[in-house]
């Protein structure tokens, strides 16, 4: 009934839309099976995306040719850039979302898709030949045969909902779980594990009080996700911040006894930085309050998600505490906050193209890896859809190393290190992030996706253009002066040594305090040069000279461990006769399988001196 296709995915999420885009847009015939075509791409969570170092991930895709910062930005209602008081390593844009329109939009943008056919059915097992995944099996009794899958099952996969004493099978509210996958899986020698995740409670918004609470209004100028910089906000709905205090703990406190998460019903790893209000208060016993975040919606429903208070406990022990936060005393809940709990598959079974050790041409991305988040997932997505195509094609994997992307980092860390708890990227899990910025990752990676064939020569052409104008701008400072009169009142102003001489430009905007503003309110006629450029360029460029020294030494210690990224370790390596090893590290690398020196360095239980021996080994 259906014909064959190069690339089956089995999901509608986030990873799973990636995926299809991606190998769509590289040529390949893209099957997308969901269970229910009403909710592709819907926000099963919170309706944001970006944040801390997922913003950058965000950033990364759509230098790619994603299209996660198109349908974020299409559906926006607020934009923030966060930690503008830390340095520009740390900045990470977020978009709050309509979550109704995000999900049209995605569903659109897959419909406009070139080669994309969709499926509702469920996908109860795989079709295997010998040590090669050649199809699906559905619930139907459908057989549909494929070059390559994509597995992106979110928490589908044999997924148990938890609310109080209450268990009932699903991978989201309202929705069954998956089921036949795991077993077969297991069959075929991979292993599983369990992982939990929780939401919580949507209120209705017309029964809050917002004077109670803090106004958390969006950037004056807001910008957006990607660098097509087709849609922008113009007007923004504000989120508002109140808190929990010791009698909205002690009410909760109450329920323990009834809470799965006590009481052993839930046995999977909750995500550790983004846990219950019931694991916070338990956690955190010394503080007597905890931040709730009240975010809307939409622009036009009265929804509100209720953000920091995740929980899985009884609903009318929800509903009794929630009242006592300020703002809430009225409260109307429309649904309570619970638990889901769903099979996973520790990430170290698979490659770098995220393609399985054990079978090849199957793919796994997004929460079968044990990651949380949109973000992480939607990245993943997108790498596995590329090398599905490449891999159909016979053309050389694609893969990031961890100096060029978050990307990289997240699926190194995944591949090479594992994980037994819900994985979440954070600035700090990237060793190169001063170079990984959420301003560059267009001059980063769009050259490559261009290569490629999947980012536009539009995109293209946007890049060289930004770098032509960033390199005038840079030429311009280099080589024109201010006057003490001009630049000694503002720099008094701010606090910074008056000037004796003219200096150039270039080295007085490496001073602390001291930015493009500024200099420009000091001199009109760098005022009149700044106003030729786009605020993204000024940007970039006033970046580029406040941390050219940084930049550079970061840069150099990445060229350093990228050469042993170069350096391949034979897949016929018998790390069992390198008797020089201790015997942990031939264990881990013979589990591990590291296809480079620089990944068998970041194995956990390999020391630099293993490494020195196996180079050795290697005659290096």
């Amino acid at each position: 009934m259906l014909r064959d296709y190069d690339v089956i995915v089995v999901g509608g999420g986030h990873a799973g839309n990636e995926a299809a885009a991606a190998a769509a847009n590289l040529g390949s015939s893209v099957l997308l099976i969901t269970m229910n075509m009403g909710t592709i791409g819907q926000m099963s969570c919170n309706p944001a995306m970006g944040g801390i170092a997922k913003g950058q991930i965000v950033r990364e895709i759509d230098a790619l040719g994603g299209y996660s910062g198109i349908v974020s930005d299409k559906s926006a209602i607020q934009f923030r850039m966060l930690n503008r008081s830390k340095g520009p390593a740390m900045w990470s844009p977020r978009t709050q979302n309509d979550r109704l329109i995000f999900a049209t939009e995605w569903r659109l943008m897959l419909e406009r898709t070139p080669g994309v056919d969709f499926w509702q059915d469920m996908v109860s097992g795989l079709l295997i030949e010998g040590e090669k995944c050649v199809g699906v099996e559905t619930q139907m009794g459908l057989q549909i045969k494929a070059k390559s899958v994509v597995l992106t099952n979110g928490t589908f996969l044999n997924g148990l909902i938890h609310l109080g004493e209450k268990q009932f099978g699903g991978g989201r509210a309202g929705e069954r779980a998956a089921t036949g996958i795991t077993a077969q899986l297991e069959s075929l020698g991979f292993e599983s594990g369990r992982m939990k995740t929780g939401t919580p409670p949507r209120v209705d918004g017309r029964s809050l009080n917002y004077d109670v609470m803090d106004e958390q209004p969006g950037d004056e100028n807001p910008s957006g996700f990607s660098y097509l910089a087709q849609h922008r906000l113009t007007t923004q709905r504000s989120c508002h911040i109140t808190y929990t205090n010791p009698t909205v703990h002690d009410i909760l406190k109450e329920g323990f006894d009834r809470s799965p998460m006590f009481n052993g019903r839930i046995r999977g790893s909750g995500p550790r930085y983004c846990p219950s209000i019931e694991d916070k208060i338990d956690r955190f016993a010394e503080r007597d309050r905890h931040q709730v975040f009240v975010e809307p919606e939409g622009w036009d429903t009265v929804e509100v998600y209720v953000n920091g208070f995740s929980t899985s406990l009884p609903e009318e022990i929800q509903m009794k505490a929630m009242r006592e936060i300020p703002g809430f005393e009225n409260a109307r809940m429309f649904r309570p906050g619970y638990a889901v709990e769903y099979d996973y598959f520790p990430p170290t079974q698979l490659r770098h193209t995220l393609e399985t050790k054990l079978i090849s041409n199957l793919f796994f991305a997004g929460q079968i890896n044990g990651t949380t988040g949109y973000e992480e997932a939607a990245c993943q997505g997108m790498m596995a859809g590329i090398n599905a195509h490449h891999k159909v094609n016979e053309k050389d994997p694609f893969t990031l190393q961890r100096s060029e992307a978050y990307i990289g980092v997240l699926i190194d860390d995944l591949v090479t290190k594992g994980t037994n708890e819900p994985y979440r990227m954070f600035t700090s899990r990237a060793e190169y992030r001063i170079l990984l910025r959420q301003d560059n990752a267009d001059e980063r990676l769009t050259p490559l996706a261009h290569s490629l064939g999947l980012a536009s020569d539009e995109r293209m052409e946007l890049v060289g253009k930004k770098q032509e104008s960033m390199k005038s701008l840079r030429k311009y400072m280099d080589k024109t002066s201010i006057s003490p009169e001009e630049a000694n009142p503002v720099l008094t102003e701010k606090n910074s040594a008056p000037i004796k001489q003219k200096v150039k430009l270039s080295s007085v905007i490496t001073r602390p305090h001291i930015d493009m503003e500024t200099l420009a309110n000091a001199s009109e006629m760098f005022h009149v040069e700044l106003s030729k450029y786009d605020p993204v360029v000024i940007e970039s460029v006033q970046i580029m000279q406040k941390y050219e020294g940084y930049i550079a030494k970061e840069q150099e210690m990445a060229d350093k461990m990228n050469r042993l990224e170069n350096i391949i370790i034979p897949s016929d390596i018998e790390f069992d006769r390198l008797t020089s090893m201790s015997s942990e590290a031939r264990q881990k690398l013979k589990d591990a399988q590291p296809g480079t020196i620089g990944q068998a360095s970041r194995v956990s239980g390999v020391s630099p001196a293993d490494i020195s021996v196996l180079l050795v080994y290697l005659g290096r």
